[in-house]
């Protein structure tokens, strides 16, 4: 992957290039002993931000030993406790490898769209807010577009656009896991 990807979530290989692009970062993560962590940044409070706890709410099933997810929407990460979580997963793993996933603004042609980028992302940025970067991997879906009142824009987004997004993300992360992973191990128990 060159250092930033744009992917159309209406186009029929969306999900198969997002797992691919994934799955090579996830493996040099494997092969480093880190921690995968993934930060579903978002509220459940507005439409527009709920992209992240949806996409954690998807996938909170995928925990494993090497992999851990943050954010859903019974426990969203936001601009609230996001520094406090950031210190928590930095307590817990060494150098983990975060892949961080938030809503985000954009220009009218790109609503819809997912950017998939090496490096952090910068939550709360359309809400000039200060938090800071997060993510070796960034993975933003454009729900709406950017101007003027950003927080209304985020609030009356529309749900559908949300939902389709966080359906094919959910569903490249989980395709990515299990193409590098595999699924969960089943414990034989032994007969007697």
């Amino acid at each position: 992957m060159n250092n930033k990807l744009i992917l159309d979530c209406t186009e029929i290989d969306c999900i198969s290039k997002l797992r691919d692009v994934l799955s090579i970062q996830l493996l040099y993560a494997l092969n480093s002993n880190k921690q995968i962590v993934i930060l579903c940044i978002g509220t459940d409070r507005s439409t527009g931000d709920s992209l992240g706890p949806l996409v954690g709410e998807k996938l909170k099933f995928l925990v494993r030993d090497n992999i851990s997810i943050y954010g859903n929407l019974e426990n969203p990460i936001h601009a609230k406790n996001l520094c406090d979580t950031l210190k928590d997963i930095n307590n817990k793993y060494d150098y983990p490898f975060i892949i961080a996933i938030d809503a985000s603004l954009g220009n009218i042609q790109n609503v819809g769209k997912i950017v998939i980028e090496k490096g952090p992302l910068y939550p709360g940025a359309a809400m000039n807010k200060d938090l800071p970067p997060v993510g070796h991997i960034s993975v933003k879906g454009i729900v709406n577009i950017s101007g003027a009142l950003e927080f209304l824009v985020l609030q009356n987004t529309r749900l559908y656009t949300v939902m389709h997004l966080a359906d094919v993300i959910s569903k490249g992360i989980y395709h990515s896991i299990i193409k590098t992973i595999g699924g969960k191990k089943l414990h034989k128990s032994s007969s007697n």
